[in-house]
């Protein structure tokens, strides 16, 4: 059944969605929605249309979503969060009709959510549509430099949820649903599609996205049912969660799961977790896995809607316990990529028996019982905070930079800011990092921007010539020519210069340190966050080390907690 059809079925006084002090019933939402289809339809888009939608995380952008549905029409999710450059490529590339929100072009029609709610209709009358009608395209990341769209159908949405359903994952009746993604990762697809099954879904706001403590007073308050979330996003939160008294699915995702914390959260009472694997162009979750001690880190069997092949170099089937590339097929793979019929081609290939997959690039083993075991990429591709990123785009982005010569990107554990991108370039003297940052944050998302960059002279190479990425440096940060000499006066600051060496891994610091120019990203505040409560006993939110990224007013911030 069409999940706009669903929708339309959830009793109307039911409360719908809670985004901050907003309230919406089934009624009411449907109302909202109807209202958003309607002009939408006057504005002369269909089915096979494509809108953008670059809103905020809140009420607005759930009911232009859903009206933008209900109207027949495919949606792109555009971050409006993200550099004004590559918002305005999504658009343009993906060749959106017309924007909702926030515009980066005026090559294409502009509307506000307000003008599009301002009409009065009578009912809810979803634009009849085939399974086959693209529902939406989300981009990710393209090891030519550029970002491709992949484009899903209405049908396999659809087929998403009856997956999760059929697994036990969307099991509850009437569930207290968390949406924690970005409307811009495809993880975010679960959760409207959760609403259009009769759950009520929370929005989580961006505070709140990025504070354990505050995270897990939000579960408290609305009685949370299911949640989900990165593992970078669960590894600090599960501490907070020790005193839940009532049954919650933490629905993990978009990047390995460490054996530290899969056994912490198999060993965590009233808390059930899943590890769900798959990739944007098979709808979201191509496998499950139920997170229990008995086993180490899987991705458990392939969910309905999808066959899972695990594949050799020469596309035949290896045996149990042989590392194979996955290979996926079904009704819940993509139409392929958006105006890239050459890509398309490549990736989307005709198996031995001549069923249509979609080769994955990861690799894995099954076990005898079943389970896969996700063992990596076999290219250049990497998750970082659960966001599917190429390397060579990173590359390319590097080597567009006014004065660099030649870039290489790597994923490291020994960077001295934890596990993650490091970004090396060779070019014209004085190139500092911190102005190189500077320079990628005006194109890409910043979960893309290495965490540290290295200079170097020149690039080790193999006896063939070719770049030799094992023998680059191990990464040291240091602090910048322009973080100041200001010695550190105040007991608080030195010991807030203790925490940042350990959560940064730099040495020396002074007192105007910033810390989102020693590589500072989310999820190390969050880790400052916790080490300053653990050692100082002060509840710092999150927010404070975004407003005060000096180090000496974030030491003024922690003493007037003290006071």
């Amino acid at each position: 059944m069409d999940l706009i059809t669903r929708l339309a079925q959830q009793p109307a006084d039911r409360q719908a969605l809670v985004a901050g002090d907003r309230e919406l019933s089934f009624g009411e939402l449907r109302a909202e929605a109807a209202r958003v289809a309607a002009a939408l339809t006057a504005r002369g888009v269909g089915p096979e249309s494509l809108v953008a939608i670059s809103l905020p995380r809140g009420a607005d952008l759930v009911v232009a979503l859903l009206g933008t549905l209900t109207a027949g029409v495919a949606y792109l999710p555009v971050d409006p969060a993200l550099p004004e450059q590559r918002r305005r490529y999504l658009v343009e590339d993906a060749r959106a009709e017309l924007v909702i929100g926030q515009s980066a072009t005026a090559a294409v029609r502009t509307v506000s959510v307000e003008a599009l709610t301002a009409g009065v209709v009578a009912d809810f009358a979803p634009v009849p549509v085939e399974p086959d009608t693209l529902a939406y395209v989300i981009y990710t990341s393209g090891s030519t430099g550029l970002p491709k769209g992949v484009e899903i159908t209405r049908g396999s949405a659809a087929l998403l949820l009856d997956a999760l359903e059929s697994a036990g994952i969307a099991a509850t009746t009437a569930g207290r649903v968390g949406w924690n993604a970005s409307a811009s990762f495809d993880a975010s697809v679960q959760q409207w599609t959760r609403l259009c099954r009769g759950d009520t879904v929370v929005v989580l706001d961006d505070a709140t996205r990025a504070d354990p403590a505050l995270m897990a007073e939000l579960v408290v308050d609305q009685r949370l049912t299911d949640l989900d979330l990165t593992p970078s996003h669960a590894d600090p939160l599960l501490p907070h969660l020790a005193e839940i008294a009532w049954p919650l699915t933490l629905l993990v995702g978009g990047e390995p799961i460490s054996p530290s914390l899969w056994q912490r959260m198999a060993a965590q009472e009233n808390l059930r977790a899943v590890n769900l694997y798959g990739p944007t162009e098979c709808t979201v979750d191509a496998t499950a896995g139920w997170v229990t001690a008995e086993h180490e880190p899987h991705i458990g069997t392939v969910l309905p809607g999808l066959e899972l092949h695990l594949l050799d170099e020469k596309l035949n089937p290896v045996d149990d316990g042989e590392v194979g590339e996955i290979h996926l097929g079904g009704e819940r793979v993509a139409r392929g990529y958006r105006n890239r019929p050459g890509l398309t081609a490549e990736r989307f290939i005709a198996a031995a028996d001549g069923s249509r997959v979609y080769r994955s690039g990861d690799l894995a083993r099954r076990h005898a019982d079943g389970r896969l075991e996700y063992l990596g990429r076999r290219d250049g591709q990497v998750k970082v905070h659960g966001h599917r990123i190429e390397l060579g785009e990173i590359e390319a982005a590097l080597t567009r930079c006014e004065g660099i010569e030649e870039a290489a990107v790597l994923y490291r554990d020994d960077s001295p800011t934890g596990p993650g991108l490091v970004g090396y370039y060779r070019g014209k003297p004085g190139i500092s990092p911190l102005w190189t940052t500077e320079r990628l944050k005006e194109t890409l998302p910043v979960y893309m921007v290495p965490g540290v960059l290295v200079a170097v002279e020149s690039f080790p190479r193999t006896v063939n010539g070719k770049l030799d990425r094992r023998a680059l440096p191990a990464p040291v940060v240091t602090a910048p020519a322009d973080a100041g000499t200001t010695g550190l006066d105040s007991p608080v600051e030195r010991l807030i210069a203790e925490v940042w060496s350990y959560v940064l891994g730099v040495q020396d610091l002074s007192a105007d340190a910033n810390f989102f120019k020693l590589g500072g990203h989310s999820l190390l505040a969050i880790k400052l966050v916790a080490k300053v409560r653990a050692e100082l006993g002060v509840a710092l939110p999150v927010k404070a080390v975004y407003q005060n990224p000096r180090l000496r007013d974030l030491a003024q911030v922690i003493e007037a907690l003290f006071s």
